[in-house]
Formats: C-alpha cells, structure tokens, sequence
C-alpha cells in the first residue's frame, strides 16, 4: 500500500501543471461539442481522447508506477484503449454527435473526475497524496460519460474495456483503501447496461441465438448480480472502517 500511495504522490507532485492544461483541454473540448459541435471539434476529441489514454499508459504507468508489479501489463491495457481511439478516428466509427440521451447521467459523469480529489479531501488525504482528474479511474468515468452523451453507434470494444477496468478499480478498495474508486464501480452498473442495451437494439433485425428480448432479459440479469455485488462489497467496507 505504501509503494502504491508513493508513486501517486510522486506522479501528482511532477505533473500537476500538465494535469491543470489536460483538464482544461477536456472541459474546453466538451463545451465545444455541447455548444459548437463541428467535424474539426470531433476530431479534435477524438485525438485528445486517444494521446490521454497513451498519457496513462506511458506517463504514469510506465514512469511514475514503475516501482509496482504488473505496471507494464496495465500501461499495454491503457494503450490498448489509446490505440482503439486511434481506429476510432480512421474509419470514423462514433460519429461523437450529441444523442440527447442520458443526458443528466452523462453530466454527472463528466463531474466526477474533479469529484475524486475532493473525495479524498474529504477522506482526509493531503496533496500530492490524493486521487486526481487525470488517473486511470477518473480518465474512464470522463469516457464513460463521453460515450453516453455523443456516441450514437456505441464501441463496444472499448464498453468492454471500460467496465473490465471498473471491476478490477473495485479490489483497489480493500487492497489501497480508495473508497473514492467506487465513484466509478457505481456508475459502470448504469452505464453497462445502457451500453450493451444500445448495442442489443441497433442489431434486433438481425437474426440471433438467443434473441434480442432474451438478451436484453439476460443483460438486466447481469447488471442486478453486479449491482448486488457492488453493494455487497460497499456494506463490507463500511463494516472494515468501523473496525478500524
């Protein structure tokens, strides 16, 4: 847990003004697609969106994450979803065009990466030893929320990605003590089922086994276990603070 909470420090202390420019270049760029939604402000994301994910990957796993086991296995995980934004841009598969949908969800989400510090604050942490808005955690909240506001094909490769990476946030929670992680194993339940709900939808003429109604039934199925496990685990760590 020491090394852990020590390369967080270390990384927050080295590259707070890199992370002020990344934040402001995120709220700009949101703006933009609420208000001025254009081919370039699309593209724009799209490339902010691929270079934050390999920052993940190269910066702060590959740099400041050296000293933990298994750093390059989860910098070639960030990668990865660096590298499916990447293909995302060439063949132009989300249009990144405003929905209307979920759109109250989607704020939240885009509010939560500047929740997380505050969170830890509020935990009693003091800086550079804090979660921040540019850590994988808060990087896949701002993704999730992006996807649901703008994308009206949803790529469901990186859906995958995303709630694979909330569910290995939530065993960080015991092993770390970041309750603030569960900030995002709360919101990936919603947000999977939207996804994979969206992705059932858009194939319903075609023909499957089982069908699109059974899968759907099957999806809420899924989301109700997951869910229970996720309340479960939170009722646990309340219990494990009072311990303490």
């Amino acid at each position: 847990m020491e090394i852990f909470w020590n390369t967080i420090a270390s990384y927050n202390a080295a590259t707070w003004p890199a992370q002020v420019v990344l934040v402001a270049a995120a709220v700009v760029l949101t703006l933009l697609l609420y208000l001025r939604p254009s081919p370039a402000v699309r593209i724009a994301m799209k490339v902010f969106m691929a270079m934050l994910n390999f920052w993940i990957a190269g910066v702060y796993y590959l740099v400041y994450c050296e000293p933990r086991e298994y750093h390059d296995m989860l910098a070639i995980f960030w990668a990865i979803m660096g590298c499916i934004w990447v293909y995302d841009l060439a063949v132009k598969h989300a249009s990144l065009e405003r929905t209307g949908n979920h759109t109250a969800f989607a704020l939240l989400l885009f509010a939560m990466p500047l929740v997380y510090p505050l969170f830890s604050l509020a935990l009693g942490r003091t800086f550079p030893m804090i979660t921040s808005p540019v850590m994988p955690c808060s990087v896949a909240v701002f993704t999730i929320g992006l996807m649901l506001a703008f994308s009206e094909r949803v790529n469901i490769v990186l859906a995958m990605f995303l709630c694979h990476w909330a569910l290995i946030g939530l065993s960080k929670v015991y092993f770390f003590g970041i309750p603030e992680d569960y900030l995002l194993a709360c919101s990936i339940v919603p947000a999977l089922y939207l996804f994979f709900r969206e992705y059932i939808r858009n194939n319903a003429s075609q023909a499957t086994k089982p069908s699109p109604r059974i899968l759907n039934a099957l999806l809420v199925v899924l989301c109700v276990i997951i869910g229970a496990f996720f309340t479960f685990t939170l009722l646990h760590q309340f219990n494990l603070f009072a311990e303490i």
